[in-house]
């Protein structure tokens, strides 16, 4: 069994398929802590051909409720000052905050996401707004920041979301 695998993995190799130094910066990984700093989720994040893609299970918010997701300028998730060491969102372009402003949205703004019954923001998310590593557009080193209320798509900055609940640094 060991060489079939074997070579089966030789023959997707040869034939085209990433090899695992490509996956490993092809993919990024953020491990969310929440205010007390206990961790209670993870991200995985994934390089597309034109943008990234967000595979998210956040555990531990209130229920039934949506809540916003953004990507941050600073990759630090201080939980004793409530994350706000994760800085403002990222915004390498200097636009307003939100899908609905006139000069917006920011690189970091992400739709809303639904949190479960069982308090479990489970999303996957694509956005062609930035690229995993990138001089100028790129996430690695900065954070995802799981916020208690909803984004209104329009106030600036944040889109009057509320308290930063979970902090992830992406790595």
């Amino acid at each position: 069994m060991k060489i079939v695998a074997l070579a089966a993995a030789g023959a997707l190799v040869a034939a085209g398929a990433p090899t695992m130094a490509q996956q490993a910066k092809d993919t990024a990984q953020a491990n969310f802590i929440d205010r007390s700093g206990t961790e209670n989720g993870r991200a995985t994040i994934t390089a597309g051909r034109d943008g990234v893609l967000f595979e998210v299970e956040v555990s531990g918010l209130q229920p039934r409720k949506w809540v916003a997701l953004h990507i941050h300028e600073n990759g630090r998730c201080d939980h004793a000052g409530g994350h706000d060491s994760a800085g403002g969102h990222f915004n390498p372009d200097g636009k307003e905050h939100g899908f609905a402003a006139a000069n917006g949205p920011h690189a970091g703004d992400l739709p809303n996401q639904y949190v479960a019954e069982d308090g479990v923001m489970r999303a996957q998310v694509y956005t062609t707004m930035v690229r995993l590593d990138d001089a100028e557009s790129g996430i690695r080193g900065r954070a995802l920041v799981v916020h208690a209320g909803s984004d209104d798509y329009r106030t600036d900055p944040a889109g009057g979301a509320g308290d930063r609940l979970a902090c992830a640094v992406i790595k």
